[in-house]
């Protein structure tokens, strides 16, 4: 029954326009809004035991003198050596699980509509969580040139941050509604209309 659809899960790959998307829905509806990224930077900035974590796991040069995360050599890192991304996964992951699944969770007992941003929604089994699963894609052309215009990323870089992810079209094939972002605004606000009549 539509009517027991309270949490949602928004996913897909990286610059396919997850957070834009989020943002129109959130407008249509009135939800209440879990954003995991936000949720990240919170924890590596604010939270003393992670960035305890941190230093140990990936050394103090990841940290300027005044103490702000060097997010460029972090992320370096993790895309060289695929054991430093499982264990920065590891610090992160569980503690923002914990995090919007509590959240979910109260909006179930409470009856309203939660949307959850989850960049890594499947490879962390987030969908068990969900009611309903959103994917935003788009070409694999237009993700690159997304992605290299927003993070000023050469090709070969961006396309091995693509490639790091679950490939898109299993993603597709595993959500229960697909948002196609290859356009402009217009269209994507167009999806997020019609899927806000649905659950209202």
């Amino acid at each position: 029954m539509l009517s027991r659809i309270s949490v949602i899960g928004i996913t897909g790959g990286i610059s396919t326009g997850k957070s834009t998307f989020s943002k129109l829905l959130r407008e249509h509806t009135g939800a209440a809004f879990f954003d995991a990224d936000v949720a990240a930077r919170s924890l590596v900035d604010e939270d003393a035991e992670v960035r305890e974590l941190l230093r140990d796991q990936f050394g103090p040069g990841i940290f300027s003198a005044t103490g702000d995360l060097n997010r460029g050599a972090l992320r370096a890192i993790v895309f060289a050596e695929p054991d430093k991304k499982r264990a920065l996964e590891q610090i992160l992951h569980p503690r923002i699980r914990e995090q919007w699944s509590t959240a979910a969770n109260h909006s179930r007992q409470t009856g309203g509509l939660f949307l959850a941003d989850i960049p890594l929604l499947y490879e962390t089994n987030g969908e068990i969580l969900c009611d309903s699963v959103v994917v935003v894609a788009c070409s694999q052309t237009v993700q690159q040139e997304r992605l290299m215009h927003r993070a000023h990323l050469p090709l070969a870089e961006a396309a091995a941050m693509i490639s790091a992810q679950i490939p898109l079209a299993q993603k597709i094939a595993r959500a229960d509604h697909l948002v196609w972002n290859n356009g402009p605004i217009a269209g994507l606000a167009a999806q997020a209309d019609l899927l806000a009549a649905l659950w209202r």
